[in-house]
């Protein structure tokens, strides 16, 4: 009778460990078969790994907000609802060593938004020119498209910030991405990119940098379709005003802010107390045989805004942490290859509440 209720204690023992070993492991959310998302310890998230975050202090929301200006969008956040880490966890995307390759692919041929030249590479957007800074973020709306990409293209929309030193540059940005090389599939992807200390940085939480917060709503994932109306995202890239680290943000005009996560002021050498520059953009990439994809949704704009892709509510964080918009900036346009691509800014409305670009691509853009 003693050994059968030894036996019945230690069988009780190990299901009691084996139980907790299970609730310490982290669970996963499958999407399809080939998109994972592991619900990882928030403390013990990859990005903690970086030589430069060894000593770094998660912060779990900003320190502030964003005096929001006058809703002219009626946008609500188009939430994933496909994600539900559990408290204290949060999700980060599993990667092969073949998504790990690609992404390192083209994190080389990534387009710098403070050069002047990049090969096979075009833009349409706008961006406030650096004396008039110093900037602490950048906010807009944006229209979503799919479209049809080859595996060595890539086609992008994106607001970012950054700084350049002679040949030194800190950027970040986040927005929308087809690119099916880096993503395995042709869907339209969110995604984040940063480049810092020594010119390293990469896309998404590939490798250590941007620290994960949201539990429901990843860096990088496949955007979905609303229940009605357009496709859009209404995103932020924001410094905080106490710890300098640079949020990306989820901006809802109709309840708090969705906060994704944040880049660390601790992986930058330029921009980790301001940035000089700031901007929205759309960018393509072409393929090593010079043809370029299309952009925004495939269309030249048009004087009919719904028919085109198109950028709203451009706002700029100023050096006193306010969202003022572009009304006290000066915007230039970018335009570089006018061949295949368009933008369109309307006569009755300032360039910074709505303009629209984009085109279908081709063989003769440019280089």
């Amino acid at each position: 009778m003693k050994f059968f209720c030894k036996l019945i204690t230690i069988i009780f023992t190990v299901c009691v460990v084996q139980c907790r070993e299970t609730v310490r492991n982290p669970n996963s959310v499958k999407v399809n078969d080939k998109i994972i998302y592991d619900c990882v310890d928030i403390y013990k998230q990859p990005s903690l790994s970086h030589p430069l975050l060894q000593n770094h202090k998660i912060q779990l929301k900003p320190s502030f907000s964003i005096s929001k200006p006058k809703d002219k969008s009626k946008s609500k956040i188009q939430s994933n609802k496909i994600i539900e880490c559990s408290d204290g966890t949060v999700p980060i995307l599993k990667h092969t060593n073949v998504s790990v390759t690609n992404a390192q692919h083209w994190a080389k041929k990534h387009f710098s938004p403070l050069t002047i030249d990049s090969h096979g590479t075009h833009i349409a957007g706008v961006r406030a020119l650096p004396y008039q800074g110093p900037y602490h973020g950048v906010t807009a709306l944006m229209s979503v498209h799919d479209l049809n990409i080859s595996v060595d293209q890539a086609s992008y929309t994106n607001i970012y910030v950054g700084s350049g030193v002679s040949d030194k540059v800190n950027f970040l940005q986040t927005g929308w991405m087809v690119n099916p090389a880096l993503f395995g599939d042709s869907r339209t992807w969110s995604y984040g990119f940063w480049k810092g200390v020594n010119g390293t940085g990469c896309y998404n939480t590939i490798c250590p940098g941007f620290i994960q917060v949201s539990r429901t709503d990843p860096l990088s994932i496949p955007i979905p379709y609303p229940r009605k109306g357009d496709r859009t995202i209404y995103i932020s890239i924001l410094q905080d005003k106490k710890s300098g680290n640079w949020w990306a943000i989820h901006v809802n005009y109709h309840a708090p802010d969705l906060n994704i996560g944040y880049w660390p002021k601790e992986v930058f050498d330029l921009i980790g107390t301001n940035a000089d520059m700031v901007g929205v953009l759309g960018v393509v990439q072409a393929s090593p045989s010079g043809k370029s994809p299309p952009m925004g949704n495939g269309h030249l704009p048009t004087k009919h805004e719904k028919e085109s892709a198109r950028i709203e509510n451009v706002e700029i964080i100023d050096s006193q942490f306010k969202a003022i918009g572009s009304r006290k900036y000066k915007l230039e346009k970018l335009l570089d290859s006018n061949k295949c691509y368009g933008l369109r800014a309307r006569e009755d409305l300032p360039l910074h509440d709505l303009f629209t670009y984009g085109g279908p691509g081709g063989d003769s853009c440019g280089i």
